[in-house]
Protein backbone atom coordinates (compact mmCIF):
# COMPACT_ATOMS: atom_id res chain seq x y z
CA UNK A 1 0.00 0.00 0.00
CA UNK A 2 1.16 3.50 -0.79
CA UNK A 3 -0.26 6.76 0.49
CA UNK A 4 -1.57 9.10 -2.20
CA UNK A 5 0.04 12.33 -0.97
CA UNK A 6 -1.60 14.66 -3.50
CA UNK A 7 -5.06 13.36 -2.67
CA UNK A 8 -4.39 13.53 1.07
CA UNK A 9 -3.27 17.15 0.75
CA UNK A 10 -6.45 18.01 -1.17
CA UNK A 11 -8.62 16.30 1.45
CA UNK A 12 -6.78 18.42 4.01
CA UNK A 13 -8.16 21.56 2.35
CA UNK A 14 -11.37 21.10 4.33
CA UNK A 15 -9.41 21.13 7.60
CA UNK A 16 -7.35 24.06 6.32
CA UNK A 17 -10.55 26.04 5.76
CA UNK A 18 -11.79 25.20 9.26
CA UNK A 19 -8.54 26.13 11.03
CA UNK A 20 -8.37 29.44 9.16
CA UNK A 21 -11.79 30.28 10.57
CA UNK A 22 -10.95 29.27 14.16
CA UNK A 23 -7.67 31.19 14.14
CA UNK A 24 -9.58 34.29 13.07
CA UNK A 25 -12.40 33.57 15.52
CA UNK A 26 -10.12 33.13 18.55
CA UNK A 27 -8.14 36.29 17.87
CA UNK A 28 -10.67 38.81 16.54
CA UNK A 29 -14.10 37.93 17.96
CA UNK A 30 -13.22 38.37 21.67
CA UNK A 31 -11.66 41.74 20.86
CA UNK A 32 -14.82 42.86 19.05
CA UNK A 33 -17.03 41.65 21.92
CA UNK A 34 -14.99 43.50 24.56
CA UNK A 35 -13.81 46.62 22.73
CA UNK A 36 -16.48 47.26 20.11
CA UNK A 37 -19.57 46.12 22.00
CA UNK A 38 -18.26 46.80 25.51
CA UNK A 39 -18.79 43.38 27.10
CA UNK A 40 -16.92 42.38 30.23
CA UNK A 41 -14.13 39.84 29.91
CA UNK A 42 -16.30 37.28 31.70
CA UNK A 43 -19.22 37.82 29.30
CA UNK A 44 -16.95 37.65 26.26
CA UNK A 45 -15.32 34.45 27.53
CA UNK A 46 -18.75 32.93 28.16
CA UNK A 47 -19.76 33.62 24.55
CA UNK A 48 -16.43 32.31 23.27
CA UNK A 49 -16.98 29.03 25.14
CA UNK A 50 -20.28 28.32 23.39
CA UNK A 51 -18.54 26.70 20.42
CA UNK A 52 -16.96 24.09 22.72
CA UNK A 53 -20.30 23.41 24.41
CA UNK A 54 -22.03 22.99 21.04
CA UNK A 55 -19.20 20.71 19.91
CA UNK A 56 -19.80 18.20 22.72
CA UNK A 57 -23.31 17.52 21.45
CA UNK A 58 -23.17 18.32 17.75
CA UNK A 59 -19.87 16.77 16.64
CA UNK A 60 -20.84 13.19 17.61
CA UNK A 61 -24.37 13.74 16.25
CA UNK A 62 -23.31 14.92 12.79
CA UNK A 63 -20.50 12.40 12.69
CA UNK A 64 -23.04 9.60 13.12
CA UNK A 65 -25.52 11.21 10.71
CA UNK A 66 -22.86 11.57 8.01
CA UNK A 67 -21.96 7.88 8.49
CA UNK A 68 -25.46 7.02 7.25
CA UNK A 69 -25.61 9.62 4.47
CA UNK A 70 -25.52 8.48 0.85
CA UNK A 71 -25.68 11.09 -1.94
CA UNK A 72 -24.21 11.53 -5.44
CA UNK A 73 -21.57 13.76 -3.81
CA UNK A 74 -20.69 11.15 -1.17
CA UNK A 75 -21.37 10.97 2.55
CA UNK A 76 -18.97 13.64 3.89
CA UNK A 77 -18.77 16.05 0.93
CA UNK A 78 -22.34 17.41 1.17
CA UNK A 79 -21.79 18.50 4.78
CA UNK A 80 -18.40 20.03 3.98
CA UNK A 81 -19.56 21.84 0.84
CA UNK A 82 -22.96 23.16 1.88
CA UNK A 83 -21.79 23.73 5.47
CA UNK A 84 -18.92 25.89 4.21
CA UNK A 85 -21.21 27.88 1.91
CA UNK A 86 -23.58 28.58 4.81
CA UNK A 87 -20.67 29.47 7.11
CA UNK A 88 -19.18 31.85 4.52
CA UNK A 89 -22.51 33.66 4.05
CA UNK A 90 -22.96 34.00 7.81
CA UNK A 91 -19.36 35.18 8.24
CA UNK A 92 -19.88 37.97 5.71
CA UNK A 93 -23.15 38.98 7.38
CA UNK A 94 -21.34 38.91 10.74
CA UNK A 95 -18.83 41.40 9.36
CA UNK A 96 -21.64 43.75 8.33
CA UNK A 97 -23.26 43.40 11.78
CA UNK A 98 -19.98 44.47 13.39
CA UNK A 99 -19.55 47.33 10.92
CA UNK A 100 -23.04 48.66 11.68
CA UNK A 101 -22.52 48.10 15.44
CA UNK A 102 -25.64 45.93 15.65
CA UNK A 103 -25.02 44.01 18.88
CA UNK A 104 -27.99 41.63 18.78
CA UNK A 105 -27.58 41.12 15.05
CA UNK A 106 -23.93 40.23 15.68
CA UNK A 107 -24.76 37.81 18.52
CA UNK A 108 -27.59 36.04 16.65
CA UNK A 109 -25.45 35.69 13.52
CA UNK A 110 -22.49 34.46 15.59
CA UNK A 111 -24.62 31.75 17.22
CA UNK A 112 -25.90 30.59 13.81
CA UNK A 113 -22.33 30.56 12.52
CA UNK A 114 -21.10 28.42 15.44
CA UNK A 115 -23.93 25.93 14.90
CA UNK A 116 -23.12 25.77 11.19
CA UNK A 117 -19.41 25.16 11.83
CA UNK A 118 -20.32 22.30 14.19
CA UNK A 119 -22.38 20.55 11.51
CA UNK A 120 -19.46 19.81 9.20
CA UNK A 121 -16.34 19.67 11.34
CA UNK A 122 -16.66 15.96 12.09
CA UNK A 123 -17.47 14.97 8.47
CA UNK A 124 -14.43 16.99 7.34
CA UNK A 125 -12.11 15.16 9.76
CA UNK A 126 -13.70 11.74 9.11
CA UNK A 127 -13.09 12.08 5.36
CA UNK A 128 -9.43 11.06 5.62
CA UNK A 129 -9.85 7.72 7.46
CA UNK A 130 -12.77 6.89 5.15
CA UNK A 131 -10.49 6.78 2.13
CA UNK A 132 -7.15 5.84 3.71
CA UNK A 133 -6.12 2.25 4.55
CA UNK A 134 -5.63 1.80 8.28
CA UNK A 135 -1.83 1.31 8.34
CA UNK A 136 -1.36 4.64 6.53
CA UNK A 137 -3.63 6.82 8.64
CA UNK A 138 -0.93 8.24 10.91
CA UNK A 139 1.06 9.44 7.89
CA UNK A 140 -2.11 10.82 6.34
CA UNK A 141 -3.15 12.51 9.59
CA UNK A 142 0.28 14.16 9.80
CA UNK A 143 -0.24 15.66 6.34
CA UNK A 144 -3.81 16.69 7.17
CA UNK A 145 -2.56 18.51 10.29
CA UNK A 146 0.21 20.22 8.33
CA UNK A 147 -2.21 21.43 5.65
CA UNK A 148 -4.66 22.52 8.35
CA UNK A 149 -2.03 24.62 10.10
CA UNK A 150 -1.34 26.39 6.80
CA UNK A 151 -4.90 27.70 7.08
CA UNK A 152 -4.19 28.96 10.59
CA UNK A 153 -0.96 30.61 9.42
CA UNK A 154 -2.80 32.24 6.50
CA UNK A 155 -5.38 33.74 8.85
CA UNK A 156 -2.62 35.03 11.16
CA UNK A 157 -0.73 36.65 8.29
CA UNK A 158 -3.92 38.25 6.95
CA UNK A 159 -4.66 39.75 10.37
CA UNK A 160 -1.08 40.96 10.73
CA UNK A 161 -1.17 42.88 7.44
CA UNK A 162 -4.82 43.94 7.45
CA UNK A 163 -5.41 45.04 11.04
CA UNK A 164 -3.49 47.97 12.49
CA UNK A 165 -2.26 47.80 16.08
CA UNK A 166 -1.45 50.52 18.58
CA UNK A 167 -0.42 50.84 22.23
CA UNK A 168 -3.14 51.40 24.80
CA UNK A 169 -2.75 53.71 27.80
CA UNK A 170 -1.64 50.68 29.86
CA UNK A 171 1.02 49.79 27.29
CA UNK A 172 -0.82 46.75 25.93
CA UNK A 173 -0.88 46.15 22.16
CA UNK A 174 -4.46 46.48 20.85
CA UNK A 175 -6.16 46.93 17.49
CA UNK A 176 -6.56 50.52 16.30
CA UNK A 177 -10.01 51.91 17.14
CA UNK A 178 -10.68 53.70 13.85
CA UNK A 179 -10.28 50.74 11.49
CA UNK A 180 -12.78 48.46 9.78
CA UNK A 181 -12.68 44.71 10.43
CA UNK A 182 -14.85 44.04 7.36
CA UNK A 183 -11.95 43.30 4.93
CA UNK A 184 -10.70 40.53 7.24
CA UNK A 185 -14.16 38.95 7.36
CA UNK A 186 -14.24 38.96 3.53
CA UNK A 187 -10.73 37.55 3.09
CA UNK A 188 -11.23 34.68 5.55
CA UNK A 189 -14.63 33.88 4.03
CA UNK A 190 -13.13 33.87 0.54
CA UNK A 191 -10.25 31.62 1.61
CA UNK A 192 -12.65 29.14 3.21
CA UNK A 193 -14.83 28.99 0.11
CA UNK A 194 -11.96 28.62 -2.36
CA UNK A 195 -10.31 25.85 -0.32
CA UNK A 196 -13.48 23.76 -0.21
CA UNK A 197 -14.35 24.37 -3.88
CA UNK A 198 -10.89 23.08 -4.82
CA UNK A 199 -11.53 19.97 -2.69
CA UNK A 200 -14.95 19.27 -4.21
CA UNK A 201 -13.73 19.77 -7.79
CA UNK A 202 -10.58 17.67 -7.47
CA UNK A 203 -11.61 14.78 -5.19
CA UNK A 204 -14.67 12.70 -6.04
CA UNK A 205 -15.62 10.95 -2.83
CA UNK A 206 -17.83 8.16 -4.21
CA UNK A 207 -15.34 7.26 -6.92
CA UNK A 208 -12.54 7.27 -4.39
CA UNK A 209 -14.39 5.00 -1.97
CA UNK A 210 -14.98 2.55 -4.79
CA UNK A 211 -11.28 2.51 -5.64
CA UNK A 212 -9.99 2.04 -2.11
CA UNK A 213 -8.85 -1.47 -1.17
CA UNK A 214 -12.12 -3.24 -0.45
CA UNK A 215 -10.46 -5.68 1.92
CA UNK A 216 -9.59 -2.80 4.19
CA UNK A 217 -13.24 -1.97 4.79
CA UNK A 218 -15.56 -4.84 3.90
CA UNK A 219 -14.53 -7.03 6.80
CA UNK A 220 -15.19 -4.16 9.16
CA UNK A 221 -18.55 -3.26 7.67
CA UNK A 222 -19.65 -6.76 8.60
CA UNK A 223 -19.19 -5.75 12.24
CA UNK A 224 -21.32 -2.63 11.90
CA UNK A 225 -23.89 -2.33 14.68
CA UNK A 226 -22.25 -5.03 16.79
CA UNK A 227 -20.83 -4.30 20.22
CA UNK A 228 -17.09 -3.96 20.50
CA UNK A 229 -15.32 -6.85 22.23
CA UNK A 230 -14.72 -6.00 25.88
CA UNK A 231 -10.96 -5.68 25.44
CA UNK A 232 -11.36 -3.30 22.49
CA UNK A 233 -14.02 -1.26 24.30
CA UNK A 234 -11.71 -0.97 27.31
CA UNK A 235 -8.93 0.34 25.07
CA UNK A 236 -11.34 2.82 23.48
CA UNK A 237 -12.37 4.15 26.90
CA UNK A 238 -8.75 4.39 28.03
CA UNK A 239 -7.59 6.31 24.97
CA UNK A 240 -10.55 8.70 25.21
CA UNK A 241 -9.65 9.26 28.86
CA UNK A 242 -6.07 9.92 27.73
CA UNK A 243 -7.30 12.47 25.18
CA UNK A 244 -9.24 14.25 27.94
CA UNK A 245 -6.26 14.25 30.31
CA UNK A 246 -3.56 15.54 27.95
CA UNK A 247 -5.91 18.26 26.68
CA UNK A 248 -6.52 19.21 30.33
CA UNK A 249 -2.77 19.74 30.70
CA UNK A 250 -1.93 21.38 27.38
CA UNK A 251 -4.90 23.75 27.15
CA UNK A 252 -4.42 24.93 30.73
CA UNK A 253 -0.91 26.04 29.77
CA UNK A 254 -1.85 27.69 26.47
CA UNK A 255 -4.85 29.46 28.04
CA UNK A 256 -3.14 30.85 31.14
CA UNK A 257 0.47 31.26 30.04
CA UNK A 258 0.18 34.95 29.09
CA UNK A 259 -1.04 35.74 32.61
CA UNK A 260 1.63 33.42 34.05
CA UNK A 261 4.27 35.58 32.36
CA UNK A 262 2.86 38.71 34.02
CA UNK A 263 2.25 37.26 37.48
CA UNK A 264 5.26 34.94 37.92
CA UNK A 265 7.94 36.45 35.70
CA UNK A 266 6.74 40.06 35.83
CA UNK A 267 7.12 40.58 32.08
CA UNK A 268 4.87 42.04 29.35
CA UNK A 269 1.93 40.04 28.01
CA UNK A 270 3.54 39.95 24.57
CA UNK A 271 6.40 37.72 25.80
CA UNK A 272 4.10 34.70 25.99
CA UNK A 273 3.21 34.84 22.31
CA UNK A 274 6.82 34.17 21.29
CA UNK A 275 7.01 31.00 23.38
CA UNK A 276 3.61 29.73 22.23
CA UNK A 277 4.52 30.47 18.61
CA UNK A 278 7.66 28.36 19.08
CA UNK A 279 5.49 25.42 20.16
CA UNK A 280 3.24 25.86 17.12
CA UNK A 281 6.13 26.12 14.64
CA UNK A 282 7.93 23.08 16.08
CA UNK A 283 4.70 21.07 15.90
CA UNK A 284 4.23 22.01 12.24
CA UNK A 285 7.81 20.98 11.43
CA UNK A 286 7.42 17.69 13.34
CA UNK A 287 4.06 16.52 11.95
CA UNK A 288 5.27 14.69 8.84
CA UNK A 289 8.50 13.19 10.31
CA UNK A 290 6.49 11.89 13.28
CA UNK A 291 3.93 10.39 10.90
CA UNK A 292 6.72 8.34 9.32
CA UNK A 293 8.33 7.58 12.69
CA UNK A 294 5.08 6.10 14.00
CA UNK A 295 5.03 3.77 10.99
CA UNK A 296 8.28 2.28 12.31
CA UNK A 297 7.91 2.55 16.09
CA UNK A 298 4.13 2.16 16.30
CA UNK A 299 1.43 4.68 17.20
CA UNK A 300 1.20 3.87 20.90
CA UNK A 301 4.95 4.17 21.53
CA UNK A 302 5.06 7.46 19.61
CA UNK A 303 2.19 8.85 21.67
CA UNK A 304 3.82 7.72 24.93
CA UNK A 305 7.11 9.34 23.91
CA UNK A 306 5.20 12.54 23.19
CA UNK A 307 3.51 12.45 26.60
CA UNK A 308 6.83 11.81 28.34
CA UNK A 309 8.44 14.72 26.49
CA UNK A 310 5.65 17.11 27.44
CA UNK A 311 5.57 15.96 31.07
CA UNK A 312 9.33 16.45 31.43
CA UNK A 313 9.06 19.94 29.88
CA UNK A 314 6.22 20.94 32.22
CA UNK A 315 8.28 19.65 35.17
CA UNK A 316 11.37 21.69 34.19
CA UNK A 317 9.17 24.79 33.74
CA UNK A 318 8.09 24.58 37.39
CA UNK A 319 11.61 25.54 38.49
CA UNK A 320 12.10 28.43 36.05
CA UNK A 321 11.19 31.56 38.01
CA UNK A 322 12.17 34.22 35.49
CA UNK A 323 12.14 34.75 31.74
CA UNK A 324 14.93 32.84 30.03
CA UNK A 325 15.76 31.76 26.43
CA UNK A 326 15.65 28.17 27.76
CA UNK A 327 11.84 28.45 27.57
CA UNK A 328 12.06 28.59 23.77
CA UNK A 329 13.68 25.14 23.82
CA UNK A 330 11.11 23.88 26.34
CA UNK A 331 8.16 25.09 24.30
CA UNK A 332 9.76 23.80 21.11
CA UNK A 333 9.91 20.33 22.67
CA UNK A 334 6.34 20.71 23.95
CA UNK A 335 5.30 21.34 20.34
CA UNK A 336 7.08 18.18 19.17
CA UNK A 337 5.41 16.16 21.93
CA UNK A 338 2.02 17.60 21.06
CA UNK A 339 2.55 16.74 17.39
CA UNK A 340 3.47 13.14 18.32
CA UNK A 341 0.20 12.83 20.25
CA UNK A 342 -2.04 14.46 17.66
CA UNK A 343 -0.67 12.60 14.65
CA UNK A 344 -1.41 9.21 16.22
CA UNK A 345 -4.19 9.47 18.82
CA UNK A 346 -7.03 10.17 16.39
CA UNK A 347 -6.04 7.29 14.05
CA UNK A 348 -5.94 5.00 17.10
CA UNK A 349 -9.53 5.91 17.98
CA UNK A 350 -10.92 5.36 14.48
CA UNK A 351 -8.86 2.17 14.20
CA UNK A 352 -11.44 0.61 16.52
CA UNK A 353 -14.35 1.66 14.30
CA UNK A 354 -15.78 -0.15 11.31
CA UNK A 355 -15.60 1.38 7.86
CA UNK A 356 -19.19 2.57 8.31
CA UNK A 357 -19.01 4.43 11.62
CA UNK A 358 -15.81 6.46 11.37
CA UNK A 359 -17.84 9.65 11.85
CA UNK A 360 -19.29 8.37 15.12
CA UNK A 361 -15.83 7.62 16.53
CA UNK A 362 -14.48 10.92 15.22
CA UNK A 363 -17.27 12.62 17.15
CA UNK A 364 -16.32 10.72 20.31
CA UNK A 365 -12.71 11.86 19.96
CA UNK A 366 -13.76 15.49 19.69
CA UNK A 367 -16.29 15.18 22.50
CA UNK A 368 -13.56 14.27 24.97
CA UNK A 369 -11.09 16.86 23.69
CA UNK A 370 -13.73 19.61 23.76
CA UNK A 371 -14.93 18.58 27.23
CA UNK A 372 -11.36 19.05 28.48
CA UNK A 373 -11.12 22.46 26.81
CA UNK A 374 -14.27 23.56 28.62
CA UNK A 375 -13.24 22.08 31.98
CA UNK A 376 -9.57 22.97 32.25
CA UNK A 377 -9.80 26.81 32.18
CA UNK A 378 -12.40 26.62 34.95
CA UNK A 379 -10.56 24.08 37.12
CA UNK A 380 -7.09 25.56 36.66
CA UNK A 381 -8.48 29.07 37.20
CA UNK A 382 -10.18 27.96 40.41
CA UNK A 383 -6.95 26.40 41.73
CA UNK A 384 -4.89 29.45 40.76
CA UNK A 385 -7.33 31.71 42.59
CA UNK A 386 -7.62 29.60 45.75
CA UNK A 387 -4.20 28.01 46.27
CA UNK A 388 -1.36 29.93 47.90
CA UNK A 389 0.89 29.28 44.91
CA UNK A 390 -1.25 31.45 42.61
CA UNK A 391 -0.10 31.20 38.98
CA UNK A 392 2.81 29.01 40.07
CA UNK A 393 0.15 26.28 40.26
CA UNK A 394 -0.04 26.16 36.45
CA UNK A 395 2.83 23.84 35.58
CA UNK A 396 2.37 21.40 38.53
CA UNK A 397 -1.27 21.18 37.38
CA UNK A 398 -0.10 20.35 33.84
CA UNK A 399 2.39 17.76 35.13
CA UNK A 400 -0.33 15.91 37.09
CA UNK A 401 -2.76 15.64 34.18
CA UNK A 402 -0.04 14.82 31.66
CA UNK A 403 1.34 12.06 33.92
CA UNK A 404 -2.17 10.64 34.37
CA UNK A 405 -2.59 10.53 30.59
CA UNK A 406 0.61 8.48 30.36
CA UNK A 407 -0.81 5.92 32.79
CA UNK A 408 -4.12 5.54 30.94
CA UNK A 409 -2.37 5.44 27.55
CA UNK A 410 0.03 2.78 28.80
CA UNK A 411 -2.95 0.49 29.44
CA UNK A 412 -4.31 0.80 25.87
CA UNK A 413 -4.01 -2.50 24.00
CA UNK A 414 -5.73 -1.77 20.66
CA UNK A 415 -5.63 0.78 17.87
CA UNK A 416 -1.97 0.36 16.94
CA UNK A 417 -1.40 -0.95 13.41
CA UNK A 418 2.13 -2.02 12.59
CA UNK A 419 3.17 -2.47 8.97
CA UNK A 420 4.35 -5.85 7.77
CA UNK A 421 8.14 -6.18 7.93
CA UNK A 422 10.08 -5.47 4.73
CA UNK A 423 11.77 -8.41 3.10
CA UNK A 424 14.86 -6.53 1.98
CA UNK A 425 16.79 -3.30 2.37
CA UNK A 426 15.64 -2.26 -1.10
CA UNK A 427 12.04 -2.20 0.15
CA UNK A 428 12.99 0.22 2.94
CA UNK A 429 14.48 2.59 0.35
CA UNK A 430 11.51 2.31 -2.00
CA UNK A 431 8.96 2.86 0.80
CA UNK A 432 5.37 1.58 0.93
CA UNK A 433 3.71 0.26 -2.18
Amino acid sequence: MKLNYKRTVLIGFAFMSILAFWQFYDQVIPYILENIFGLTTFAANAIMSIDNILAIFMLPLFGAISDRTRTPLGKRTPYIFFGTIAAVILLVILGFMEESRSFWGFIICLMLLLVTMATYRTPAVAYMPDVTPKPLRSKANAIINLVGYIGGIFATVVMMFTLRSEKSASGETVYAEDQSFLPVFFIIAGFMLIAVIVLVLTVKENKLLAEVEIDDFSAQDANKGQKLPKSVFRSLVLILESVFLWFMAYNAVTTAFSRYCVNVWGVDLGVSSGFLLTATVSAIIAFVPLGFFSGVAGRKKTVLLGVILMTVCYTIAIFIKEQTPLMYLIFGLVGVGWAAINVNSYPMVVEMSSGSDVGKYTGLYYTFSMAAQITTPLLSGFLIDHLDWGYSTLFPYAVIFSALSFITMLLVRHGDVKPAPKKSAIEYIEGDD
